[in-house]
């Protein structure tokens, strides 16, 4: 009796066709001429209350408070507003301090 050791048959993988190809960045759709990859810049965004020279955000200041806010009473944030750090401090101090006094809702 022989001793033979079975190796399974390993096929090679057949060629994918192109229409099973991962679709690609560069394969995704025409280009547009003279775009360069270059990605809209937007203006940069001035803080309102430097602008209006107001030095001291106050609890008391409501309607400028809530123009800082959403309606369900979240704080915006500085991405959004443009509000400056210095002023963006206030504004969350301003609003807590609301919050606390019950003259602005946690929850909207």
């Amino acid at each position: 009796m022989e001793n033979k050791e079975t190796t399974p048959s390993v096929t090679p993988a057949a060629p994918r066709p192109p229409s099973a190809a991962p679709m690609h960045r560069e394969s995704s759709g025409p280009r547009r001429p003279g775009g360069g990859g270059r990605r809209f810049a937007p203006r940069r965004k001035v803080c309102r209350l430097c602008a209006e020279h107001v030095d001291l955000v106050d609890y008391k200041q409501a309607q400028i408070v809530r123009n800082f806010c959403t309606d369900t009473g979240k704080i915006l944030s500085r991405r959004i507003t443009g509000a400056c750090a210095k002023h963006q401090r206030q504004i969350m101090r301003a609003v807590k301090i609301n919050r606390n006094l019950s003259l602005m809702s946690y929850n909207g």
